[in-house]
Parts: C-alpha cells; sequence; structure tokens
C-alpha cells in the first residue's frame, strides 16, 4: 500500500525530507504532495541581502526549481497554503492562495516545514509602502523592485542582528545613505558588549550612522501611503526605503491550532528524531532543537540545521533511523569587509546556563604581520573554570578572520579544552596566518586564566 506523505513548506527542510524519503523508498512506496503558498522551492534565503546588494542574481540563489523536484517524482502544489491540521482523521485542509480554493488531503506522514517569520514591530505606520521585512525570496524581490523603482537616498535598518548589519551592507553597496537603529548597547547582540563595540566602530567607519540604546517609536507615512520618515526617541530620520531586521519568530499557528506542543523557546517541541506527534514531524526553523552545551531547548534559524533536519525526518519516514544531535550556535556574517563569527555560549548564555568560565580576548593578523594583506582582528574565548573546557568564541576582525570560527565549533563539538587545543596542529604560511594563529593565542591565554596564572577577566 502507498504510503501518502505530506510536507507544509517547499524550501530546505521540506524539500530536504520530500526527496530523502522519495530516495530512500522502494518504487510506488510512497506518493508525496508538498504545499508550498509561495512561488519559490528550494533557494538560500542566506543570499538574499547579497541579491539585494547587487553581489549575486536572484536565480543564483534557486537550488531546485518546481519543475525540477516535480520531475523527480514529488507533487509541488505551488501558490497553495495548508490552513488547518487535523491529527485525529489524519488531513490537512488545503487552500489555494489566489482563488481561495479550499480542499482536504489526506496523509499518513505528515511534516511540518512551515519556517519562520519576520518580527514586525506593531508601531503606527509600519504597514506603510517602502517597509521590508527579509525572509522570504518574495520579499528579496520586492526590495529589489522597490529600490529600481524609485529615487532611493535614504535607507534605515531597524535591527543589528545577522539580518541588520547583512542589510546595512546591501544599502551602503547600492549607494544610499544607511542608518542602523537597536535597543541594545551595542549592536549585534549575539556577541559580547565589548565585541559589539568593534562592530559598532568599524560600521561607523564605514559611513553606517548607529544608534544604539535606542528604540524606534513609529514611522512617518506620506500621503501616497509610502514611508517617509522613523521616528527613535528625539530622533527624526528621513527614510525613502526601511529594512526591519528584528529577527524572525517560528511559524507555529498551524501546529499550535492542532494541538502539538511548544517548547520554552516558542518553536515546535520535538524528540531527537525530529518527531513532534507519531507519524508528525517538524523542522527547520519552525522547530526547537538542544543546545550541546547548556542543554536547553533553543530557536536557532538557520538554513545549514534546516537542511540536516531535513535528510533526518526523511530518513526516518522511509524506515531508517536518524537522530539531530543538537546544536551549538555557529554562525558567521560580515558587513563589507568586517567579518563577524561566533560559536557555543556568550557571556549571558553562560552566566544563564549557570557555568563558571573565564574569558580572554587577543588582537592578532589574519596574516604573518609582515605580509602586505595583513589585516587586525579580535577573538574571544570563554572557558569552564577547573575544567577548561571550551564553552564558546567569537572572532570580530577584517577579510580572512572569520571563518577561524570553524576551528573554534570543532573543539566545541568535541568536547576538548583550553589546553588541549593550545598545541593543535594548525596550518602555517605566511599569507595564512601568523606562526603562532590567534586561536592557539586565544586558546593558551585561556588555559592560563584557568590555571590562575592570569587574573579572570570580566565580560
Amino acid at each position: 500500500m502507498t504510503k501518502r506523505i505530506v510536507v507544509l513548506g517547499g524550501d530546505a527542510t521540506g524539500m530536504s525530507a520530500a526527496s530523502t524519503a522519495l530516495r530512500h523508498s522502494g518504487e510506488g512506496e510512497v506518493e508525496i504532495v508538498v504545499l508550498e503558498r509561495g512561488d519559490y522551492t528550494s533557494y538560500s534565503a542566506c543570499g538574499i541581502p547579497y541579491w539585494i546588494a547587487g553581489t549575486v542574481d536572484g536565480d543564483q540563489l534557486i537550488t531546485r526549481s518546481p519543475e525540477e523536484h516535480r520531475a523527480a517524482g514529488i507533487d509541488v502544489r505551488m501558490r497553495t497554503e495548508a490552513t488547518a491540521i487535523d491529527l485525529e482523521n489524519r488531513t490537512v485542509r488545503a487552500r489555494g492562495v489566489d482563488d481561495g480554493d479550499t480542499y482536504d488531503l489526506a496523509f499518513d506522514e505528515l511534516v511540518i516545514a512551515t519556517g519562520a517569520v519576520p518580527v514586525m514591530p506593531p508601531l503606527e505606520g509600519a504597514d506603510a509602502q517602502g517597509i521590508f521585512g527579509v525572509q522570504s525570496l518574495e520579499e528579496g524581490e520586492q526590495i529589489v523592485k522597490d529600490l529600481a523603482g524609485g529615487d532611493r537616498r535614504r535607507a534605515v535598518v531597524v535591527g543589528a542582528g545577522y539580518i541588520g548589519v547583512e542589510m546595512a551592507e546591501a544599502m551602503v553597496m547600492r549607494g544610499l545613505e544607511t542608518t542602523v537603529i537597536d535597543m541594545a548597547p551595542e549592536p549585534f547582540t549575539q556577541v559580547d558588549p565589548d565585541m559589539g563595540v568593534i562592530i559598532r566602530e568599524a560600521m561607523e567607519g564605514m559611513g553606517i550612522s548607529v544608534l544604539t540604546g535606542t528604540a524606534v517609536e513609529g514611522f512617518d507615512v506620506g500621503e501616497d501611503g509610502r514611508v517617509r520618515a522613523v521616528r527613535a526617541g528625539d530622533t527624526v530620520l528621513p527614510a525613502d526605503i526601511v529594512i526591519v531586521g528584528l529577527g524572525v519568530k517560528p511559524n507555529v499557528q498551524l501546529a499550535v491550532d492542532a494541538g502539538l506542543p511548544l517548547g520554552p523557546s516558542g518553536a515546535i517541541l520535538t524528540d531527537v528524531r525530529m518527531q513532534a506527534a507519531p507519524g508528525v514531524w517538524a523542522g527547520g526553523d519552525c522547530a526547537e532543537v538542544r543546545h550541546r552545551l547548556s542543554g536547553k531547548g533553543v530557536h536557532v534559524p538557520l538554513g545549514t540545521h534546516a537542511n540536516k533536519h531535513g535528510r533526518i525526518i526523511g530518513t526516518n519516514i522511509a524506515g531508517g533511523y536518524g537522530a539531530f544531535p543538537g546544536v551549538i550556535g555557529t554562525a558567521i556574517s560580515k558587513v563589507c569587509d568586517l567579518e563577524i563569527g561566533r560559536t557555543g555560549l556568550g557571556a549571558a548564555d553562560a552566566d544563564a546556563a549557570g557555568f563558571g568560565y573565564v574569558c580572554a580576548t587577543v588582537e592578532s593578523t589574519t596574516t604573518a604581520g609582515y605580509w602586505p594583506a595583513a589585516e587586525e582582528m579580535t577573538v574571544k574565548v570563554l572557558a569552564e573554570q577547573r575544567t577548561g573546557r571550551l564553552l564558546g568564541a567569537q572572532i570580530v576582525g577584517r577579510a580572512g578572520s572569520g571563518k577561524r570560527i570553524d576551528v573554534f565549533a570543532t573543539a566545541i563539538w568535541n568536547g576538548m579544552t583550553v589546553e588541549e587545543m593550545t598545541f593543535m596542529d594548525l596550518s602555517y604560511a605566511p599569507p595564512f596566518s601568523p606562526v603562532w594563529d590567534a586561536v592557539l593565542i586565544a586558546a593558551r591565554k585561556a588555559a592560563k586564566e584557568v590555571q590562575g596564572e592570569i587574573p579572570t577577566s570580566p565580560v
């Protein structure tokens, strides 16, 4: 008997789950139906800021089209959304986005891959034309068209996290006068404030105005319905376009209405196999996962995890066994030539998890100091008191610095101590690093702090 798999969402998790289940099932064993409310499948949302900046073309962000998925044997139904899940009767109510037609679709296995939605502030004028979130390819398309459709000279970016700083770069690349506003004391709260200072100073050096400790209070709208200015504290910032980069929240209303449980992060609670209920799976930006260091349930909306979730779900549906081992929060971003990397726990995270820890911060260069292209970078590490286990690392520096975060991520994943890291056999040549790479110097300094040779540094 053919088993019907219904997938809600046609991007990373959904299509990865569908493709994996199809690949590992015998001929005729499964029928897979994917409902996607948008116009695209299998695309790189992480590349949207670089499309807007003009660095890449939008077509390059699409990995596989609906037609390609259909040719592989997957029934992809575009511009179709799920409006309700009936777990008792094992059906999904589907509705055409354009025509409003509805029908019930029975399932044997259900994959919820509804992703996340941008956080939009409930402020006066927030629904004006010219105010955009950045989450889907359709939203990226709207921004590209908007920038091309008028005289846009001044941009305001609300929020200074990953999306905020990347969109600030995009606006600068487009030649717009750019201001970034954030409520936090320093931008990019994914790193500690002392590292955020470096980011702010670098952004200001690029000509980006950065207003920290400032809340947006509303938007002034012209008679044509388009945003004209952003009100923030005592400041009124004229704006021809506004980008809201306040992060995202898991898109879980369908799951909540169906009675599925949410975790502490507000995302769908699953077991290690990504199962939310018998025969019901959830993954990607709508699902909660476990942090390997803190042990807590977290919401980490990244494409790297979403694709892994899909593979695990598809494997399990096809009768195999897959388990998601958790996350450590590794991420990298950039603003022009400034690179930002982080992994593991920051100081606030470590405090919340109850760890005792030491910090070590070092300044170094990306290459040998005498090399013509040497660039500066700052590296900060956190290590657990007494044991010396590496808990987290952050890097802020110029071109060539950011990917070093993967060395720290590997060390955290494998439970290494900073002492063990000190003599790691890392590659060396003058064009790539000093003879003592910043990774080794930071680990050595942290090891000395653990041993008590250097006083423990505050955040």
